[in-house]
This record gives structure tokens, sequence and C-alpha cells, in this order.
């Protein structure tokens, strides 16, 4: 009788103890990982063109707090009218692409 060696794998325990068997909270960490990486995008994009928060948000036409805010990993409030303002802005476009769902029961790295 063959015995599975117990995993020290940080990030699978994690998985398994709080996302294994439970699709809603897969579902929120899905789309926490999203809004971070929307975040990330901006602010990469913004830093890229030498901008400060402000400066971009004169070029949008908004605030420096919203932009400070769309920057946020935390933030989930993106809208796709924002984005197209930012893009034009940073002279790049939004690609949005509908891509098929990954197994709900594996970690996504």
């Amino acid at each position: 009788m063959s015995r599975k060696t117990p995993t020290t794998d940080a990030v699978k325990i994690i998985h398994r103890r709080y996302y294994a068997k439970r699709p809603t909270r897969a579902l929120q960490l899905e789309a926490a990982r999203l809004n971070a990486a929307i975040a990330r995008e901006i602010y990469a994009l913004r830093k890229k063109a030498g901008l400060t928060q402000q400066q971009l948000a004169e070029l949008v036409g908004t605030k420096g707090s919203v932009i400070s805010r769309l920057e946020d990993d935390d933030y989930a409030g993106h809208s796709l009218r924002m984005l197209q303002r930012i893009s034009a802005a940073l002279n790049c476009r939004v690609e949005i692409r509908f891509l098929p769902a990954r197994a709900r029961t594996k970690l996504a790295s």
C-alpha cells in the first residue's frame, strides 16, 4: 500500500485549505487576480510613458485620485470606457479576449 508524501508547498496547502471544492471562493480569487493584473498594467504603462498619476489624469480628463484608485490591486470597478480613455492617452489599445475557463479544481499559476 503506497502512501502519499505530505506536501510542503505552501501554495498547494493554501489552495487545498481555502479554495478546493469551494467554487465561489475560486471565482473570487480569479476576479481578484484579474483586477490586480489590470492595475499593474495601468501602472506599468503610465511609468513607461514617464507620467505621474496627475499627468495621466489630465490627459484622460479625470482626477489623480481616480488614477490612483485604478492602480490599486484591490480596486474592482474598472470600466471598459475608462480603460479605453487611459489606453488612448497612452497611445495603445484595449484588447479583450474570451478564453476557455480553467479547471476549477486546479490552482492557476
